[in-house]
């Protein structure tokens, strides 16, 4: 009987907890309002507009946190994550020259955000804490090691282990879009060549299809695009492959291929007893997965392979933000203390 009513006092507690979650991205900024169960109470978004400049950008997001932070008491308020592109170090909150916020360089995004709030922050790269999301409310919730890989504009990851995600000495482990899959491949951002990015991401396939189209190959896409190379994207060749168009159906399976060859190299290092795949490549499901599937269990060491599921994201756009939260509330106990100091200091005012 004491243990039910310990069990129900823990449920009335979280239900009275409130944290917030943040995306931050190249195109858009997403607050969110949770409480300790990790139910999603409430939520802003607005267009981030990277190119007004990083403390433009960051008092707009002051503004939508403190808009959000409204429909809570603050000492209600746990504390706030934020998920935001890499690199950047989780251990000290500093973001270093994302290539989608222009003028961010080596940002202390931690330190202004808790002399503007008042607020206990944790700052985490966007495939971690979607990683740590799936972990914790997805369909990971049952395993201790898994990867998380993100397939969109580009490649990501985040690797748990024993229920905590793995950041390395320098807080920046876990780049596998940027591991080496063919040695004299295409040129990556990075400044590598042949990195999974550049050979299976949704900027991959559309540089592919394009350069196909250049070559005189005959393709719905030609059709679908009116002629027009910049309208070519990841998603044209789905709709194309859908119609059984040969070449999209081709640009796929050699997507499916290079995916394949990184998943397989991942389940040799680290072993995870489940995969998840998101991000908006994946939403091609089977027609991409088919195929993808194939390739690992062609390419993976039986022992390696067997009972590991490669699943799709049930969490949707959403994960990161459920990361964010799962941070936050994974931190508890040191939020609490944190918070406590903060508020004996003044807080700073907006820049404009």
């Amino acid at each position: 009987m004491a243990e039910k009513s310990q069990n129900t006092e823990r449920i009335r507690e979280a239900k009275d907890i409130r944290v917030i979650g943040v995306d931050l991205g190249g195109t858009r900024i997403r607050v969110v309002l949770a409480d300790g169960n990790g139910t999603l109470l409430e939520r802003k978004e607005l267009l981030t507009q990277a190119s007004r400049g990083q403390a433009a950008v960051m008092d707009s997001l002051v503004q939508t946190i403190q808009t959000v932070m409204k429909s809570a008491d603050f000492d209600q308020i746990l504390g706030l994550a934020i998920g935001a592109p890499g690199p950047l170090n989780p251990k000290t909150g500093i973001i270093y020259a994302p290539p989608n916020l222009p003028g961010w360089e080596e940002v202390p995004l931690r330190a202004i955000l808790e002399e503007r709030l008042g607020l206990p922050v944790y700052v985490g790269n966007d495939a971690n804490l979607a990683a740590l999301g799936e972990y914790t409310y997805g369909a990971a919730k049952d395993y201790q090691y898994l990867v998380y890989i993100t397939i969109s504009t580009g490649i990501g990851g985040g690797i748990i282990e024993r229920g905590r995600l793995l950041d390395g000495a320098k807080g920046v482990a876990g780049e596998i879009g940027h591991m080496t899959i063919e040695s004299f491949g295409p040129p990556c951002k990075c400044g590598n060549q042949g990195c999974w990015e550049a050979l299976a991401s949704g900027t991959a396939i559309r540089r592919r299809a394009i350069e196909m189209v250049q070559a005189g190959r005959n393709s719905l896409l030609n059709e679908l695009s009116k002629g027009n190379l910049e309208d070519i994207t990841a998603e044209l060749v789905e709709q194309a492959a859908r119609q059984g168009d040969p070449a999209a159906l081709e640009l796929i399976d050699q997507t499916a291929i290079y995916l394949g060859i990184g998943i397989t190299n991942i389940l040799h290092l680290f072993n995870p007893e489940i995969v998840v795949l998101g991000g908006g490549v994946t939403q091609m499901g089977e027609l991409l997965l088919k195929p993808l599937l194939a390739e690992v269990a062609r390419r993976t060491i039986p022992a390696f392979r067997e009972n590991v599921p490669i699943v799709l994201t049930k969490l949707g756009g959403d994960i990161g933000l459920y990361g964010a939260v799962a941070l936050v509330l994974q931190n508890q106990a040191t939020a609490k203390k944190h918070k406590a100091k903060l508020l004996k200091k003044p807080l700073k005012a907006s820049t404009i």
